[in-house]
């Protein structure tokens, strides 16, 4: 299931007949939300039958080879009739070391939709370890985290008691100011409410502005920063953006990256990121899926959706090899539109499909990957760097988080780095404009720090190559908010839509941590009508 062969290579399959031709569920699409669904139905004992027309898994969740992710990104930024709307735009491709890259075409796994890093303690990692997905795949740490401090220079960010004694770039009064803040948090979040230490926050307080409750607390400019963007993740600058993080979301979010230091023995900080890319996250819950008796079939489009004549409701869907495919229920992946239907009837079932959708347009969020030769920090290979807003320019009202990852997860050649950018913008002008000045402060940072990198010398190559940026491509992806897939149920479609019955929804909790709106997060699948878990639950 690995996917890694290139999509303009692959001879069309022959496309033979699917057994049996009637199944309790067909998923279109093996994005990670797709697969969840896949892994959770077929534990539960359903048939399944999962449908992708890529020649890979992951949809928008895979990861790539270089030619292979210029091929998707080229190929999804232009309408189509299966894509009608390009969640990709303004793809900027540069290749500045063709001849070296070209010695490793299969030793790259790029992120299409940027990188899913996630917290040790996050609910996701708890769900791959409860349903049994966590056996297809391996993490590695994201070992420190940095932020650009008003010298341009990165700085560590102390995001432990052990980290702020050995920071050096805090002062003794800093220290004692950060470590008093974070005695209050803990304090806060205790379920001993008897102890005398334990002082816990008003509810007034917790209303209020996170960036307002940390000047009450007297903390300094550099402490407020590292706080709100570093470990609170905060997307917007908080003293000016309507998008104001409240106390009670702050702790909130602290919390979570507390429990998550040291939550496993092998992962040096709070977040952890999986070895051969983010692509594996859906593979895994595929081959879950597959285990239980899920049947997968690759590059197999589906051309039209099958009604009942007499009821009007959904009933199959027929495959472009020609044969029809019955089934109870479907999940559509929302990127993806059925372009013809042979019923009547079939406007109105888009529009119910439609009708039911949350992904809301929530503006857009600008992307970069970068492969380099050097690494920003000479003795660090995975790290976060984060860009706190008007860090760069005075306009920058949004925080850049850009992730760096060597050779030790699979995801390039040893010897190298990719560099994942991304910013939150409300336009595609804005959105370039974060991602050259980040790319403009980092290649500075490169420069400075190519001398002082050992890992360079590992092969003759990097010797020759004398760029230290080597490939590049920046585009902008829309963005949206919520993710609902639609299920059907015979046998009368408009009376599922009226009572809201038997529909599955992808909840994302923790949405603007990492990745913003497109992080990974708390993932649970629920019916809409009763919000309990579904009772499989991928045990």
């Amino acid at each position: 299931m690995t996917g890694n062969e290139s999509e303009s290579e692959l001879p069309v399959p022959p496309y033979p007949p699917i057994e049996p031709t009637a199944f309790d569920l067909i998923v279109i699409g093996t994005g990670l939300p797709e697969s969840v669904i896949s892994a959770a139905a077929s534990a539960s004992g359903k048939s399944v039958l999962h449908l992708d027309p890529n020649p890979f898994y992951g949809s928008h969740f895979s990861s790539l080879s270089i030619a292979d992710l210029t091929h998707f990104l080229n190929s999804h930024s232009t309408p189509s009739s299966v894509c009608p709307d390009p969640l990709y735009s303004d793809v900027e491709i540069s290749n500045y070391a063709s001849r070296l890259l070209s010695q490793h075409p299969r030793n790259f796994n790029l992120d299409v939709s940027g990188p899913r890093v996630l917290f040790c303690a996050d609910h996701a990692v708890d769900l791959m370890l409860k349903s049994g997905a966590s056996h297809y795949l391996e993490f590695k740490s994201i070992d420190a985290t940095f932020m650009l401090d008003a010298d341009a220079k990165l700085c560590s960010v102390p995001d432990s008691r052990a980290a702020i004694f050995k920071d050096k770039s805090l002062g003794l009064m800093e220290k004692n100011q950060l470590m008093r803040f974070f005695k209050l948090v803990q304090g806060h979040l205790s379920l001993d409410e008897s102890e005398e230490n334990n002082v816990r926050i008003s509810e007034e307080d917790l209303d209020s502005p996170f960036a307002e409750f940390l000047t009450k607390m007297k903390l300094p400019h550099k402490i407020k920063s590292i706080v709100l963007y570093a470990i609170a993740m905060a997307d917007y600058d908080q003293e000016v953006s309507e998008y104001v993080l409240k106390t009670r979301d702050g702790i909130n979010r602290l919390a979570l990256y507390n429990s998550s230091i040291g939550r496993f023995q092998n992962a040096l900080g709070a977040l952890i990121y999986p070895i051969y890319g983010q692509g594996e996250l859906p593979q895994a819950f595929c081959r879950r899926a597959a285990v239980k008796g899920c049947l997968y079939v690759l590059r197999m489009p589906v051309i039209s959706l099958l009604t009942d004549q007499n009821s009007g409701s959904y009933k199959g869907v027929r495959l472009a090899s020609g044969q029809d495919i019955l089934s109870h229920k479907l999940v559509l992946d929302p990127s993806f539109t059925v372009p013809g239907s042979l019923a009547s009837s079939h406007q109105q079932l888009q529009e119910s499909f439609q009708a039911f959708s949350l992904s809301d347009n929530k503006g857009k969020v600008a992307r970069g990957i970068c492969i380099t030769r050097s690494s920003l920090k000479p003795d660090l290979s995975n790290f976060l760097v984060i860009f706190p807003p008007r860090s760069l320019f005075p306009e920058q009202v949004t925080s850049i988080r850009v992730l760096q990852l060597g050779g030790n997860l699979a995801v390039c050649p040893l010897g190298m780095f990719v560099l994942y950018f991304s910013a939150l913008c409300d336009e595609v002008n804005q959105g370039k404009k974060l991602l050259h000045a980040a790319l403009s402060a980092l290649q500075k940072l490169l420069v400075t720090g190519t001398a002082g990198n050992s890992s360079t010398a590992q092969s003759e190559d990097m010797e020759e190559a004398k760029p230290t940026l080597l490939w590049s491509a920046l585009y902008i992806q829309d963005l949206s908010l919520g993710y609902c897939i639609m299920v059907t149920k015979l046998p009368c479609f408009q009376d599922v839509i009226r009572k809201k019955h038997y529909v599955l929804i992808i909840l994302t909790c923790n949405a603007c941590l990492i990745e913003s709106c497109v992080y990974l997060g708390s993932v649970w699948i629920y019916y809409l009508h009763s919000h309990t878990r579904w009772k499989s639950e991928l045990q």
